[in-house]
């Protein structure tokens, strides 16, 4: 089918545009996490026609994963969850390269994977993750869109690259084990990592066609018990251990991120 076909509706916005939708076909993005908040995003931008993805997960799919990793059925547990994704994103995106990844992203490695990419999106469960892929688009000057949710509620922020603000000036690092509750402990409603991974790829839409009207120093926290939408601002900090005047974390020391998951039960 032709792209224009596919593209139509989507080519009527203002924002995007013939011009923007090239832009979609020639970017190249990095999604970590293949779950809760990979599924939507994958899809969506699979659908909006981004030309490259690569998928990382190194994780099995599980029942207690379906009622809200939507990528996956019955059918699909017991297998690789990033070669599952890759799979229905070839589906859903009709020329786009899909490439699969079933390893963990560690140090060391974390800097050459996000460097060349026109973006990241970080959909990992645990906090180590988060944390490295924050740092390591901080040095590479990336791009990247974290997003986080557990129980009734998410959170999404966009970090521009080296010159910040980004998620360590929020939170300097990760926890102590044990400080923050689990999907396990916790729970999580489906439709929370639905609403959050829903923002993550409407941010990295804009990013990619070149819209500056991004989360770029601003948590969106979402609440869907309540319900509420609220989004913070905060500033980048001087002494940001990753983008501040003086960095002192650069993704390469495992020992930077050895903390308990914050979600482990993807």
């Amino acid at each position: 089918m032709a792209p224009a076909a596919r593209n139509a509706r989507q080519l009527v916005l203002a924002e995007i545009g013939p011009a923007g939708q090239a832009r979609l076909a020639a970017a190249r993005v990095l999604v970590v996490g293949c779950g809760g908040l990979g599924a939507p995003v994958i899809s969506s931008l699979a659908a909006a026609g981004v030309g490259h993805l690569t998928l990382v997960d190194d994780d099995t799919v599980e029942p207690s994963n379906l009622n809200r990793q939507v990528l996956f059925t019955e059918a699909d547990v017991g297998r690789r969850k990033a070669e599952v994704a890759a799979e229905r994103a070839r589906q859903l995106g009709g020329a786009v390269e899909v490439i699969a990844r079933t390893e963990r992203l560690a140090p060391g490695g974390a800097r050459a994977a996000v460097r060349g990419c026109s973006l990241v999106v970080d959909c990992a469960d645990g906090l180590p993750t988060k944390f490295l892929l924050n740092d390591a688009c901080v040095r590479e000057d990336v791009p990247l869109v974290h997003g986080a949710a557990t129980a009734w509620s998410g959170q999404v922020l966009v970090v521009p690259g080296r010159r910040g603000p980004c998620l360590r000036c929020l939170f300097e690092g990760p926890p102590p084990p044990g400080a923050l509750p689990t999907c396990r402990t916790a729970g999580i409603l489906g439709a929370v990592t639905g609403v959050a991974g829903s923002f993550q790829a409407a941010e990295a839409v804009k990013l990619l066609v070149g819209n500056a009207n991004v989360l770029a120093g601003r948590l969106l926290a979402v609440d869907v018990l309540t319900p509420s939408v609220r989004a913070v601002a905060f500033p980048r900090r001087t002494d940001c251990p990753a983008c501040g005047d003086a960095p002192t974390v650069d993704a390469t020391n495992p020992s930077d991120y050895q903390v308990d998951a914050a979600c482990d039960d993807p």
